[in-house]
């Protein structure tokens, strides 16, 4: 099996960069209300990185030198991907007033952190757990960061994404690499599998009101290029041991947010889908290829990011 080179990967760990993008164009093109929307949503997620790395040192992941080698570079290198999507809101004149505070979390959060801190201790194997969910949430944003440059179809904004799914991709590939050897343990794999089965959900949520994650759930992924872009992110961590026919976005969609004729229903999102005949739908689903290198592959929720 091929290994993740983490010496290169912590060698080139830099800040995003954005050398080359001209910021004050971004007024130029037009960007729909429904973009600005997930692009608050996501710039939000990116901006909670640093939370979820405090509720990760209160489990036994971190007792993994190469672990907490990555997550030393990735928190750093997730924290631009937010400063850099606030620069672009900002000149588009969408800049949100006042950050959110990080200091609380909800009562459901905080539950979650207890319960997979003493998970963690009572289980040598939590790591499998960790780093499956990671690799679960990372795929999901690198599809959902390209199909919003799809749809968005605003050339500053589609470069600025490429970017960010070029970082992206690096984490995406680190995970997915840790998944597949820690789930060669087989009950590793069946409780994980069990975890992720039961209590996955989508990037954001516990974190942003539950109406705001079925907005972006359904505005990425409806349409015939929505519905292929979940099928590659299902398809490549089915690759995974023991989690073969795992139901996971494809599920869950269809679960929260089911088929009317050819577009998901949103009822109870403020803020309606595009009508008809607008972006919705418009782009190409990227090809997910060989042994899953994110970048070839298609796109986070509570501590398990």
């Amino acid at each position: 099996m091929e290994q993740f080179d983490l010496e290169s990967y912590t060698a080139r760990s830099r800040a995003l960069d954005l050398s080359g993008i001209d910021f004050s164009r971004v007024p130029e093109y037009p960007l729909a209300p429904e973009a600005v929307r997930s692009l608050h949503y996501m710039q939000d997620i990116e901006s909670h990185t640093i939370v979820y790395l405090r509720q990760l040192l209160a489990t036994r992941v971190i007792d993994d030198p190469e672990v907490a080698t990555f997550l030393s570079c990735w928190v750093y290198e997730e924290s631009f991907h937010g400063r850099a999507l606030d620069r672009f809101l900002a000149a588009a004149g969408h800049r949100l007033s006042r950050p959110k505070p990080r200091s609380k979390a909800g009562v459901g959060i905080w539950l979650e952190e207890r319960a997979a801190a003493l998970l963690s201790r009572a289980w040598s194997d939590f790591a499998a757990v960790h780093m499956t969910w990671g690799a679960v949430n990372e795929l999901t944003t690198l599809a959902g960061y390209r199909r919003l440059a799809a749809l968005a179809n605003h050339p500053v904004l589609s470069e600025l994404l490429a970017r960010i799914v070029r970082d992206e991709s690096r984490h995406f590939s680190f995970y997915f690499k840790q998944a597949e050897r820690r789930l060669g343990v087989p009950a590793a794999a069946r409780v994980t599998r069990f975890l992720v089965e039961h209590f996955w959900a989508p990037v954001g949520s516990g974190v942003q009101p539950r109406h705001e994650t079925l907005f972006l759930a359904g505005y990425l992924f409806s349409g015939p290029e929505g519905r292929a872009a979940v099928q590659k992110i299902d398809d490549t961590i089915r690759r995974l041991p023991g989690f073969q026919e795992v139901a996971l976005l494809g599920a869950w969609l269809e679960r929260e947010l089911p088929f009317d004729g050819a577009r998901r229903r949103t009822e109870g999102c403020p803020g309606a889908l595009p009508s008809e005949g607008s972006s919705l739908g418009r782009g190409s689903a990227e090809e997910v290829r060989g042994a899953p290198s994110a970048a070839s592959a298609g796109p986070s929720a509570g501590i398990f990011r």
